[in-house]
């Protein structure tokens, strides 16, 4: 048996916000029928990438764990720097511990989740 990831959903306290922030990040289109409970964004290959609304949602507590990130998502940039800078415009938000700066980035989205930009690595 194999298994296709055809979603990935992420709890927020706004979905379209957060949405929002994902869609100018990744280019992705917002999928029909999103709203204030839940709102997705759908990528060519049929991926969803999906934002679902929780009450009292408590953001994770990077790199701490007394709100476990429970996840996180990796994207590939071509400039660390570059990339991390137009996300803090767009509402992210880069904390002081980074583990391996020189490799990735690890930035926390506006709802608080943290992911990590890399750039890719030569194939050998």
């Amino acid at each position: 048996m194999l298994m296709k990831l055809t979603a990935v959903t992420l709890d927020c306290a706004d979905p379209m916000a957060l949405a929002a922030f994902y869609q100018r990040a990744t280019g992705l289109p917002l999928a029909d029928r999103s709203d204030d409970e839940f709102a997705g964004l759908r990528g060519a290959d049929g991926l969803f990438l999906g934002f679902q609304r929780v009450e009292g949602y408590r953001p994770p507590s990077w790199p701490g764990q007394e709100v476990p990130q429970q996840l996180h998502l990796d994207f590939d940039v071509d400039d660390l720097d570059e990339a991390a800078a137009r996300l803090v415009e767009w509402g992210a938000t880069v904390p002081d511990v980074q583990p391996r700066p020189d490799r990735w980035r690890v930035v926390l989205d506006p709802a608080g989740h943290p992911f990590c930009l890399t750039v890719p690595r030569a194939s050998a």
